[in-house]
């Protein structure tokens, strides 16, 4: 299992995290903040300049992933994780990821008052600057002292009270432990009773790593506008077509229909059309493999206002124009569902190989 203790800069993860050891049977720390700071060794200059945050890394969201596994494989019981995540996407990929190899994690939010972590934050920036370390080793190597509540560094003139907001979806996700007025161990004891009693229990779809090419059929439903409906995962970043991985010995316009009613309640009674196969390569971690792109047909008012989401995979859906998809989408199944929608209009089935069609 794995406890994470998320929170605004200065909310006192580490040190809690110190204490919860101890608390905790067989438990072990486990600092995500090495990783950012390898990278920042091992990354070339031009690259960290690209991002305001190495949360923005992919490599730095995938090693943490990794190395996580690798650490709890070797010592087992509790990992103990202090890092701040206020990006949802970015939690939807780490959290997607352990689930995926089979390790429940517990999310708990230290919640302290802006007051106070604006006075611990000025402190240490004068330690830092007295000492000439810059502060404390989670500024320099996340960028959380001037990480805004969207992930994006603010701008300077906003002010030292952006940099402590907690955005609303992670209020409600993670069970919150009031630390304000508390010392670090009281909140680990605070925080350890909670996971005793099974809060901030993460309910993420578990969806295993490939380990060979795949097939996989995504089902492509309208409204009566003609926009397509989009659904936002639990456990990946970006939107999606409904569908999913074919299973071994399973038709793929079948596992079209399996998925479509799994996901969103919705039972199809209409033959599916084949718009696009998409043979996508091979790129690490990923293994590729082929992408079928079915049309469904147009979905009725009444029909959409039924439709069902299973919380621990999707967390919404919406109806979306191309134009709109271009901005949801990432741009691998953009290209995707822009030559789907072609093959639609043109009542034929194009065969793309990485999103260009080959043979027409």
């Amino acid at each position: 299992m794995i406890v994470w203790l998320n929170g605004a800069f200065g909310a006192g993860k580490t040190t809690t995290a110190r204490e919860l050891v101890e608390l905790l049977p067989d438990s072990h720390l486990f600092d995500p903040a090495l990783i950012g700071a390898g990278l920042r060794a091992l990354l070339p200059r031009k690259r960290l300049d690209e991002v305001s945050d190495c949360q923005d890394l992919p490599a730095w969201r995938r090693l943490v992933v990794d190395t996580a596994a690798a650490v709890h494989g070797e010592v087992g019981g509790t990992l103990v994780v202090p890092m701040t995540l206020l990006r949802q996407e970015y939690r939807d990929e780490v959290f997607g990821g352990l689930a995926a190899r089979r390790i429940p994690v517990r999310h708990v939010l230290l919640d302290v008052e802006e007051t106070i972590l604006r006075e611990r934050a000025a402190r240490r920036g004068e330690a830092g600057e007295a000492s000439g370390d810059g502060g404390s080793g989670e500024g320099r190597a996340f960028g959380a002292l001037d990480t805004a509540a969207d992930g994006r560094c603010p701008e300077p003139d906003r002010g030292p009270a952006v940099r402590h907001r907690v955005p609303d979806w992670l209020r409600s996700d993670a069970h919150t432990v009031d630390a304000t007025f508390l010392t670090p161990r009281q909140t680990a004891e605070k925080v350890a009773e909670a996971v005793r009693a099974g809060e901030g229990a993460c309910d993420i779809v578990q969806t295993p790593e490939p380990t060979a090419e795949t097939v996989a059929a995504g089902v492509l439903l309208f409204d009566e506008a003609d926009r397509v409906l989009l659904v936002d995962p639990t456990y990946k970043p970006g939107w999606e077509f409904p569908g999913g991985v074919v299973e071994p010995g399973e038709p793929p316009a079948r596992a079209g229909l399996r998925e479509v009613a799994e996901e969103l309640g919705l039972r199809l009674d209409t033959a599916l059309r084949l718009l696009v196969v998409d043979w996508e390569p091979p790129r690490p971690p990923g293994y590729g493999g082929l992408r079928l792109l079915f049309d469904g047909g147009r979905l009725t008012t009444a029909a959409a206002r039924d439709l069902l989401l299973p919380g621990s995979e999707l967390r919404g859906w919406r109806f979306a124009t191309e134009r709109e998809a271009a901005g949801m989408l990432p741009p691998v199944r953009m290209e995707r569902l822009r030559w789907a929608l072609r093959a639609r209009e043109r009542g034929v089935t194009l065969n793309l190989e990485a999103g260009t069609p080959v043979g027409a």
